[in-house]
């Protein structure tokens, strides 16, 4: 028998990082395509208690296939509850009840901070982006944030050229100091380059893991700002067996994940 673990994409290994943030019973808000697949392998693997919601209002979707949105008609068949925007990110995220949140953007910095607003100057930019949608108030108040992001000196940024979602903003004790819960703020930045992780004094992130394949020389040349290594850097897991199995056969048989290849997630 082939042992599948050992032959995997690079989108599978994301997805499974992502997952093996999940803890048993946290409260999830997910998107789609990465964070939905982390998610349900995590509900699927070491996390069954895990409750997961999209910010559409659908709680414990169990969709027969990837969703394509958070407002995707697969997602309703079968879920135990079927709401909308104000049951999630008011009644939900709003009440503090949310431990674990997924987001992406155009620019990520050291901080965590992340941009979906404009590219340059606001005023006079190079190009101007969707905005935020739902993930100001997700990088704002859920207890935890996981951010998906290529890692090149594109995506991510010593300093973003706009902040839409806050994650650290400059420093230990800022995000208190504008408001925002205690305790709360960015885990890691997952990247198909590796894993980084926040440091608790200075909230700087630093270089906790590096994918299979590449290397921690590659890593701080393709990282706009002086990247902090930490003392026990290692080599990321890759995909056991079973998480394969669960995204191949249960979550995506159709391997829609593969369109995240051509986009660069390699």
């Amino acid at each position: 028998m082939t042992d599948r673990s050992k032959e995997y994409i690079k989108p599978e290994l994301m997805a499974c990082c992502g997952a093996r943030e999940i803890k048993n019973h946290d409260v999830v808000i997910v998107g789609t395509g990465f964070p939905a697949m982390s998610a349900n392998i995590a509900k699927q693997t070491h996390a069954p208690h895990a409750i997961l919601m999209q910010e559409s209002g659908v709680i414990d979707a169990r969709p027969k296939r990837p969703a394509l949105s958070v407002g995707d008609p697969c997602l309703n068949p079968g879920a135990a509850m079927v709401g909308g925007l104000i049951e999630i990110m008011g009644m939900c995220l709003q009440a503090g009840r949310v431990d674990v949140g997924f987001l992406s953007g155009s620019q990520v910095d050291k901080f965590g901070n992340i941009n979906t607003t404009v590219i340059g100057d606001y005023e006079n930019p190079v190009s101007r982006l969707p905005g935020s949608g739902g993930a100001n108030p997700i990088g704002s108040l859920a207890k935890r944030t996981l951010i998906i992001a290529l890692h090149d000196k594109r995506r991510l940024a010593e300093k973003v050229d706009f902040i839409t979602t806050p994650g650290y903003i400059s420093g230990p004790g800022v995000r208190e100091k504008w408001g925002l819960p205690p305790e709360t703020g960015p885990a890691c930045i997952i990247t198909n380059k590796g894993v980084l992780r926040f440091d608790p004094d200075t909230r700087e992130a630093y270089l906790a893991s590096f994918h299979p394949g590449h290397t921690v020389d590659e890593i701080l040349e393709n990282t706009p700002w002086k990247l902090k290594v930490s003392k026990d850097v290692h080599e990321t897991k890759p995909p056991t067996e079973e998480e394969l199995r669960i995204i191949r056969e249960v979550l995506d048989p159709h391997r829609m994940i593969s369109i995240y290849e051509k986009r660069g997630y390699v």
